[in-house]
């Protein structure tokens, strides 16, 4: 099916189960623990592998000396660069996967150690001896800066003058911004158990996109992708690190061809930080001008980001190309050169550290005005593509979003002058920040089948991250084939079956259930001219197909035989004639204790604009989710690097910070009442990454209300505040 025209009227405009908020349908085998994950496949005779990484970041191995590793007990096979035959690199990978004799980053693996059982191979591995000639590196993006080169992924854009604008605008801010290297910090580990049949590989792994990843997995093997099978039903997180191959997969697979059976391997906590990918951090200047009355007239947001050579940048600029009016832009992104573990995805690439940057400024250029922060937003809404003024925007409810939040938070209580409000020891200050993510789609197929019990049973290979796909997947085929929500089994996450967009972006929920209708239009079809109906005239409802006076039941259209169909969505140019997003206004209460520093989130609110909601229940969990993780973001996440030996140091989950329950208050999330026709025929949009977006700022908003101390440093820690606090009050 073809999407190039925006949406009609439906089936799904039903709404009779699609928009309700139904439990998760994978849910009881979550919490009875019946969910198989990756590494709890039961391949028979499995052995274990674990993973030795590189002692150095950047340089050379001059020797490896295997040998008392051999000699272990139950070893079965080690796998070096030495002896894993010639490998290629994936699309999706910036540095090899098995390092050797070069070594590209801290922790890249060299080494996998085959043995009967975990801890002998664990034990083997600490006997392997690798020798190092270290070459110099670099692990600071404050030194780099100078030389960073411009980004092909981001061409330098300008319209108007800014230089000429801001330098005569009355009202100016020029302010640079700090956001750290960050770890996706999944509670599941990168893990994969690997079985050979003659010459096909089936590997059960963690992973984000099963189609990318079948590709690579052959690109990097040198064999067919159809030798190659990817089976990830369970998920257990990913945040954009497992959208992409890793050494577990890999190794995985060379180990159990050496062993000459199954083996499992999983990522230790460290080379989940420093072998797979992170968050880069970013260097952000941001320069606004703009008249005494509040108007935009120059904006710039220039950025700098780190990467492994041939790597990318963290695009952070993308946010201001669309989020705010202005006639002079000017948009810029260096990339620098670092040896520094792979950056890559993570959750709102580009948008969750940029608008960090940015929805600060925002406030800071509210406060030169004598302007309440929300109205400066408001002031300087956009109904069209600041760059291309008759490209407009298919759906725009941010002003929605900022005015219906801050009636909601009771925005009015707020007090303008800092510092002003006080509860015993503690200061308190509310925070607000735009939130903006582009909806993105990608194509994506399914399967349907119809049994003659009238059972529908939908086979895509898109992945449930914890996102709760399969229940909006069931509710899509039921909503368009009238059976209930029982009546619909959902297969995930297996290359065998068609090719969905996976779970990344924001992308996959809109457009893997669009994919979905795509098949279920075809079987409504195929079912209707089965039973002697016109398909234009058929009402699918209740189980039955109805047609003037006639109603049959659904499954008599497979009396003999399961029928069998499936169909894709593919996406047209709608994305050239109309701005596509999603927005929402973020709101924190937060306060700081007057003498130590600690800074308590008190309240959120979330008010998001993004299309159809196909599900409230587990659409809210998502935005609560990305809320919280924004306030980590915002408070205590930063990976520590070590600048003399590029690697990062608090590379587990008792040095890198993140929120527990006591650091998280009551979260509020409103949905706007929203369809969006040109995103897709299921007039929705991502929301996922929308809930992180912006956030942050929020928090450092709130703390700035609270105590009259901006950092532009993040995460904003007591040590950043403590020095320039008020001064104390006696109670």
């Amino acid at each position: 099916m073809k999407f190039d025209t925006p949406a009609g009227t439906n089936p799904i405009d039903q709404l009779k189960v699609i928009g309700k908020p139904f439990d998760r349908i994978d849910g009881p085998r979550k919490t009875t623990g019946t969910a198989p994950y990756a590494y709890e496949h039961r391949a028979p005779n499995a052995a274990y592998g674990h993973v030795v990484g590189a002692a150095i970041a950047k340089g050379r191995i001059t020797s490896i000396d295997l040998s008392a590793a051999k000699g272990a007990p139950g070893v079965l096979a080690i796998v070096t660069a030495d002896n894993a035959g010639k490998l290629g690199k994936g699309n999706f990978n910036t540095a090899r996967l098995l390092g050797g004799p070069e070594i590209e980053h801290y922790h890249q693996a060299v080494a996998l150690v085959v043995a009967e059982t975990f801890e002998q191979a664990r034990a083997a591995g600490a006997l392997v001896r690798v020798d190092y000639a270290r070459g110099k590196g670099a692990f600071d993006l404050a030194a780099e800066r100078d030389g960073a080169k411009p980004s092909k992924d981001q061409p330098d854009i300008k319209v108007g003058d800014f230089a000429a604008a801001f330098a005569a605008a009355p009202v100016t801010l020029d302010a640079t911004y700090h956001t750290p290297d960050q770890a996706h910090a999944m509670m599941e580990p990168h893990a994969t158990v690997a079985a050979w049949e003659g010459d096909q590989l089936t590997l059960w792994t963690a992973n984000q996109m099963i189609d990318w990843s079948r590709g690579d997995v052959a690109k990097t093997l040198g064999i067919p992708r159809e030798k190659v099978r990817l089976i990830s039903p369970y998920i257990g997180g990913g945040f954009g690190g497992k959208l992409f191959v890793r050494a577990d997969a890999i190794l995985a697979a060379l180990g159990a061809k050496a062993a000459g059976r199954p083996v499992k391997v999983a990522l230790p906590r460290p080379l989940m930080f420093n072998n797979t990918t992170h968050r880069p951090a970013t260097i952000q200047r941001i320069r606004i001008g703009a008249t005494r009355e509040g108007k935009i007239t120059a904006i710039g947001h220039e950025n700098w980001s780190g990467d492994l050579p041939g790597g990318g940048i963290e695009n952070a600029v993308q946010q201001t190309r669309l989020l705010y009016a202005g006639p002079n832009r000017l948009i810029t992104a260096r990339l620098a050169v670092l040896d520094l573990p792979e950056g890559n995805a993570m959750r709102a690439p580009g948008e969750a550290p940029g608008l960090m940057a940015l929805e600060i400024a925002m406030d800071e250029m509210a406060e030169k005005l004598g302007m309440d922060p929300i109205e400066f937003r408001i002031r300087n809404d956009t109904q069209v593509d600041p760059e291309k003024p008759e490209r407009r925007f298919s759906q725009r409810q941010l002003i929605e979003c900022l005015r219906l939040g801050a009636d909601r938070f009771g925005w009015s209580k707020r007090s303008a002058t800092p510092a002003a409000v006080r509860d015993g020891a503690w200061l308190v200050g509310m925070g607000v920040a735009a939130g903006f993510r582009n909806n993105l789609v990608m194509k994506s197929a399914a399967r349907i089948r119809l049994s003659p019990a009238g059972r529908v049973t939908v086979e895509t290979d898109m992945t449930d991250i914890g996102t709760g796909t399969y229940t909006i997947i069931a509710q899509t085929a039921a909503e368009m084939m009238g059976v209930p929500l029982t009546s619909v089994e959902v297969k995930l996450g297996d290359s065998s079956f068609p090719v969905s967009a996976g779970s990344g972006g924001q992308w996959g929920a809109n457009s893997a259930t669009a994919g979905v209708y795509a098949a279920c239009v075809k079987l409504r079809e195929t079912v209707a001219q089965k039973l002697g109906f016109n398909s234009a005239d058929a009402v699918f409802a209740g189980g039955k197909v109805r047609s003037g006076n006639r109603s049959v039941p659904l499954g008599k259209a497979a009396a003999r035989g399961e029928i069998v169909v499936e169909d894709q969505i593919e996406f047209g140019d709608l994305a050239k004639k109309y701005q596509q997003s999603t927005f929402a206004g973020h709101f924190v209460e937060a306060a700081v204790h007057n003498y130590t520093g600690e800074i308590r989130i008190r309240r959120m609110l979330a008010v998001c604009a993004a299309g159809r909601i196909l599900n409230p229940k587990s659409a809210r969990s998502q935005v609560i989710g990305a809320m919280t993780m924004a306030a980590g973001a915002a408070l205590m996440e930063e990976l520590a690097v070590d600048k003399r030996f590029g690697f990062f140091v608090n590379h587990d989950l008792a040095g890198y910070e993140v929120p527990v329950h006591a650091d998280i208050p009551h979260q509020e999330v409103i949905f706007l009442d929203e369809v969006d026709p040109v995103s897709s025929p299921m007039k929705a949009k991502g929301v996922g990454e929308l809930g992180i977006c912006g956030v942050a700022a929020a928090v450092a908003n709130a703390v700035y209300n609270a105590t009259g101390v901006r950092v532009r440093d993040y995460p904003v820690t007591l040590d950043k505040l403590l020095e320039r606090l008020p001064t104390p009050q006696d109670r």
